[in-house]
């Protein structure tokens, strides 16, 4: 029995890893917005009924993909925490990998619904993992009694701005170069003295 459900979750995988390349090709090629199912089922070699049996929509299927960074951001977050120096904002470099790696589809989704939808994702899987880091830091009182949520729009915000400026730029700079200018940024702030 155990076989018989392990190579069923294979196949789900296989189908489901598919649909999600399949989606990421077209939104290259053609852009999300006028992206049909139908299209995604005939790029994965998938039947239509197999697509609905795993997803709802097109905007599933993409947010399934977002759900899995998440998963990666907050398992990276989760280890930053833990190793030596227990460093902050741990999700930092990991979403600049992701982004450089996917640098065409975040192209792509630029100004579409699809991409609005996305970037909104991807803000509050941030915000998440910033709010969860403060949390660790409840005994801590924030300097001058600045709300957390200041804090975690402040953070987010200006790592999006970031990200979008590097992204628009064309990603000349590396991830970890740009993760170390903006952890700088963010932990010591814009009047700092240069070392």
């Amino acid at each position: 029995m155990a076989t018989a459900n392990h190579t069923i979750d294979r196949r789900v995988a296989r189908t489901r890893t598919s649909l999600h390349r399949a989606l990421i090709s077209l939104i290259i090629e053609k852009g999300y917005d006028s992206i049909t199912v139908e299209e995604i089922c005939q790029a994965a070699n998938v039947g239509r009924s197999t697509f609905y049996l795993h997803y709802t929509g097109k905007d599933d299927l993409k947010q399934s993909g977002l759900d899995g960074l998440r998963r990666q951001l907050a398992e990276t977050a989760a280890h930053a925490a833990k190793g030596e120096g227990s460093q902050r904002l741990g999700f930092s470099l990991a979403m600049f990998e992701h982004a450089r790696d996917h640098v065409d589809v975040y192209r792509a989704l630029a100004g579409s619904r699809g991409g609005a939808v996305a970037l909104g994702t991807i803000r509050q899987i941030l915000s998440d993992l910033v709010r969860a880091e403060l949390a660790t830091n409840v005994g801590k009182p924030l300097q001058d009694a600045i709300p957390r949520e200041l804090v975690v729009q402040y953070v987010v915000g200006a790592y999006m701005a970031v990200l979008t400026w590097w992204l628009d730029g064309g990603t000349k700079l590396p991830p970890d170069r740009v993760d170390a200018m903006f952890r700088r940024l963010a932990s010591e702030g814009v009047m700092a003295k240069d070392s």
